[in-house]
């Protein structure tokens, strides 16, 4: 890995820092790398969750590198195989991820912790999308935002750029939990340890079902789920870890997941 991009492994969980000072911005190069750590992630067996963060205690991620967009990277530039920030448009990845936000998200990084399906906050983090202030649009957030937020609340965020507090953002239930910022992380690993003993392959069924159903009414819904018509479903319905798992409830012992 290069010094932007930082990566730790214990045991099953992955974890990812994003250092690049004074704001952790990301260039497309740091995206690009981005991708490729979390790409390598979704496809080894032998790691089951990870845990983005941000190095420093100022920033998550500011977002848009804008002196490489002064420079002449533009939207339309290649920022590697999971969109910016390597995760927004990452296929098939469906394993659990942690934002641990450890200061401001705002703009591009505000969009890279709401790819996470899990977000904890320090107490000090704060929130935005000043897009509007620079006369372009946060085309990510404007998609996902108003499915995550009351309507008011995202448009508000969306139209003033104006910044949220993290009391705020778990009002709205935008983060999950608030710590001390000293706790941060012990709480992020102690929660991404707790997932990495979960069933794999129920998590990879849960995600896939989310993306995929998201815009469907119910009932084509559950017919496409009953139908085993995804991947990830389909594998959990066949698989060994279907049978231990009963098997552990009638002999009341905690399950052996193998994911296969």
């Amino acid at each position: 890995m290069s010094d932007a991009v930082k990566t730790n492994i214990q045991g099953l969980v992955l974890e990812v820092v994003l250092d690049r000072p004074k704001a952790n911005a990301i260039d497309s190069a740091t995206s690009q790398e981005l991708g490729r750590v979390f790409a390598e992630f979704r496809d080894n067996p032998e790691l089951r969750v990870a845990i983005i963060t941000g190095g420093g205690e100022k920033f998550f991620c500011a977002g848009w590198d804008l002196k490489a967009a002064a420079e002449g990277e533009s939207v339309t530039t290649d920022f590697g195989v999971g969109g910016f920030g390597g995760l927004q448009e990452l296929p098939d990845l469906n394993k659990p991820i942690i934002a641990a936000v450890n200061g401001i998200a705002c703009g591009g990084g505000f969009e890279l912790m709401i790819s996470a399906d899990i977000i904890i906050a320090a107490e000090h983090a704060t929130f935005a999308l000043p897009e509007i202030n620079a006369g372009t649009l946060a085309d990510a957030a404007t998609i996902k935002l108003p499915k995550r937020l009351p309507h008011h609340i995202a448009m508000d965020m969306l139209l003033s750029g104006r910044w949220m507090d993290a009391i705020e953002a778990a009002k709205w239930g935008l983060v999950n939990e608030i710590v001390a910022a000293d706790k941060l992380m012990t709480r992020a690993d102690e929660l991404a340890q707790m997932l990495a003993q979960g069933p794999p392959l129920v998590f990879a069924a849960i995600k896939e079902t989310v993306r995929a159903t998201q815009t469907l009414p119910f009932q084509e819904a559950i017919d496409l789920v009953n139908a085993q018509a995804l991947k990830t479903v389909n594998k959990l319905y066949n698989s060994e870890d279907m049978h231990e798992g009963a098997l552990a409830f009638v002999e009341k012992r905690k399950p052996v997941w193998k994911g296969k």
